[in-house]
């Protein structure tokens, strides 16, 4: 039963909530006493989003089951039971919402909105089209804005845009690889997936991607970035962003990947490699010796 109940946390999912140290690490203060709070704060938004992904799979427990992959989850395959499933979600909002007040009031406060909004979107939001990929997004950008608060750091406009684009990039491609792999049993599986189309998805996705390859370029030459970080390098990262989005299209269209992009950014090696090397030279840039 715990072996049910861990998998049903997802903890492969949790590479989202690294989100929470992009404020740590573009304020530079990486290698402070800081980042043990910012650990905290990873480690709470873990907490949060396994006791989301257990409400979720509960409310979905009956079309979960007409999905090839889905139908494997342990509430779907009646392994662990609905109600232990609500209470130990319970228990880690409850666990999550209390270390986040030890660690900031407003953390607390962002903390709550997030459980709040994904309740909302298991309940009601993810029934309404457009508004599902928003709100998907919007969880994202609220890890983000949690790992700055809980730092007492400056949120920056940028952090803010960029999060939302990349999210929404991520949450239509993984749309798009529904609508495709379920084809007619779609919309039995998520009732939303009746208004999608691979022809509106595949436009979404191409303004989608290239607002964010534009918002990155923009950010990194900013007059205000380049004197925040006295470096006129940044756009040196661009490379991998470019890179990163396109082998994620190259998965999603040639592949017919996509269905989870947490896993496949762990799953796919050169994916990773590339994010591993951008955020290496973007800790080089924003740490290293002032040069250029």
């Amino acid at each position: 039963m715990l072996a049910a109940v861990l998998a049903s946390l997802r903890p492969r999912q949790w590479v989202k909530n690294l989100f929470v140290f992009a404020g740590l690490i573009f304020s530079q203060k990486l290698f402070t006493p800081l980042a043990g709070v910012a650990l905290a704060t990873f480690a709470v938004f873990c907490a949060l989003s396994g006791a989301v992904y257990l409400l979720n799979d509960v409310a979905d427990r009956e079309t979960d089951r007409f999905h090839p992959r889905k139908r494997e989850r342990p509430i779907a395959a009646g392994r662990l039971p609905a109600r232990m499933a609500v209470a130990a979600a319970l228990v880690l909002v409850a666990a999550g919402l209390a270390a986040s007040i030890a660690i900031s009031p407003r953390l607390a406060l962002v903390s709550l909105a997030y459980v709040t909004l994904m309740g909302a979107y298991s309940a009601w939001l993810k029934h309404l089209v457009i508004v599902d990929v928003i709100v998907v997004a919007a969880g994202f950008v609220l890890r983000a804005v949690a790992g700055a608060l809980a730092i007492d750091v400056e949120i920056s406009g940028w952090l803010l845009i960029c999060t939302v684009l990349i999210a929404l990039f991520f949450a239509l491609g993984k749309r798009r690889h529904e609508v495709l792999t379920l084809a007619e049993g779609a919309a039995r599986h998520r009732p939303i997936l009746a208004e999608y189309s691979a022809g509106l998805l595949d436009q979404m996705i191409a303004v989608v991607t290239a607002s964010t390859v534009t918002a990155y370029a923009l950010y990194t030459m900013s007059p205000e970035t380049v004197a925040k970080f006295d470096t006129h390098l940044l756009p040196a990262t661009l490379p991998f962003v470019l890179y990163g989005i396109f082998r994620y299209l190259y998965l999603l269209y040639g592949c017919q990947m996509g269905g989870s992009p947490s896993e496949l950014f762990l799953n796919d090696r050169p994916l990773l490699v590339d994010a591993l090397l951008w955020m290496l030279s973007v800790v080089v840039l924003l740490y290293g010796p002032r040069v250029g």
